[in-house]
């Protein structure tokens, strides 16, 4: 017997809350979402949007849209850090599209939270509403807010990322583990830029890679840049970035990324924490969502795509069983192991994208050169078509 809809709060208006308004909206849910600063605060620069994650938004009515503000790639590629030789290239554009049913694109956060922002009814939305914890007994649960008020709900989504009060709620304080990686990102105006073409382009190098590729309908080029560090105390998005220290770690590379980075004015520096699977994400009429469950290192470019996934089975999962918690427990059973094979393979390429010059990493690269398409990973990743 299918559950009945009813009411149901999602704290977080970021990419997954609102991939999860959106499918519990579709679902007959009446749903309201808790966002603690304004939708269109999305912090961040780009985010690449995998087959396995455009064919839900296509089911969610939104693909198009999304598609006017995005980036069609026409390639993703691997190169040295050094000479800029091409180590793998794996065609994208019509190619990747008629192998899953789906686009490759890349878009700017911002740009997708407005678009995921628009398909959900402006009274649905509250701003402003800082979650500080959730009481769980039987019957519906309570969420309160940092401004003393509450609100209750049949069933609360925890979307609220990687310090998720939700969670902090349900199971107590987790403590990550620092990678001794930091990334510098931010944006560079494509005129900085004249010779870079609609790739996606990773270059590998000792201790170090740099990523970059175009957003915002091709305006900006995205560019992430990650070093290694000794020690780091604080998990931000927002922390500014040195320039001078960004330039100098690159110094010896390309004169392509040394152009790059130099066309970087002002980069976040954002500390890189690593985090193994929870062993739960749900009690009673609560449960979690995407970072705020299985927060992931953004070396396989997952994260907001694995958050879109639990949206559509979430709500698949309400609409098939009878009661909130065993639709739950069918939610987490059938998310967990893939989005912790996930985790797995975003950690294992942090270490594979900084092997020092030496056997290992020419081993890497002869890897690489022979395949020149899409691992057996990456073709389970993109080729799902249910969750």
């Amino acid at each position: 017997m299918a559950l009945q809809p009813s009411s149901a709060a999602v704290v977080g208006g970021g990419i997954g809350g609102l991939a999860a308004a959106i499918a519990l909206l579709r679902a007959g849910w009446d749903v309201r979402v808790y966002e603690q600063a304004g939708l269109r605060s999305e912090v961040g620069a780009g985010i690449q949007l995998a087959p396995n994650c455009t064919r839900i938004l296509r089911g969610f009515g939104v693909l198009p849209a999304v598609e006017r503000v995005a980036v069609r790639p026409t390639t993703f590629e691997f190169r040295r850090w050094d000479d800029g030789r091409l180590l793998s290239a794996t065609p994208l554009g019509d190619a990747i599209e008629r192998s899953y049913g789906a686009p490759y694109l890349h878009a700017h956060r911002a740009d997708l939270v407005a678009v995921l922002a628009a398909a959900v009814p402006a009274e649905c939305v509250e701003v402003g509403r800082r979650c500080v914890g959730v009481e769980h007994h039987d019957g519906p649960a309570k969420i309160r807010f940092a401004d003393g008020s509450s609100a209750a709900a049949d069933l609360v989504v925890g979307a609220d990322g990687i310090h998720s009060a939700v969670r902090q709620a349900l199971f107590g304080d987790e403590r990550p583990t620092f990678t001794g990686h930091v990334a510098y990102r931010g944006l560079v105006p494509a005129e900085r830029v004249p010779s870079l073409d609609r790739r996606c382009t990773v270059r590998l190098g000792p201790g170090a890679h740099l990523v970059h590729y175009f957003v915002s309908a091709g305006r900006y080029l995205n560019v992430v840049a990650v070093t290694e560090e000794g020690a780091w105390t604080r998990e931000s998005w927002t922390d500014r970035g040195d320039v001078a220290e960004l330039r100098a770690a690159f110094a010896c590379w390309h004169p392509v990324v040394r152009e790059i980075v130099g066309a970087l004015r002002a980069p976040l520096k954002w500390a890189l924490f690593d985090r193994d699977p929870f062993p739960r994400w749900s009690r009673g009429v609560v449960t979690l969502l995407g970072d705020a469950c299985h927060p992931m290192l953004p070396y396989g470019a997952q994260g907001a795509a694995q958050a879109v996934e639990d949206a559509a089975a979430l709500a698949a999962c309400l609409t098939d069983s009878a009661d909130i918690p065993s639709a739950l427990a069918r939610y987490e059973s059938a998310r967990r192991a893939r989005t912790a094979r996930v985790q797995a393979i975003s950690r294992g390429n942090g270490e594979r994208f900084h092997l020092p010059d030496g056997p290992r990493q020419q081993a890497r690269d002869a890897a690489m050169a022979a395949s020149f398409g899409l691992s057996a990973d990456i073709d389970w990743l993109y080729g799902q078509r249910s969750t």
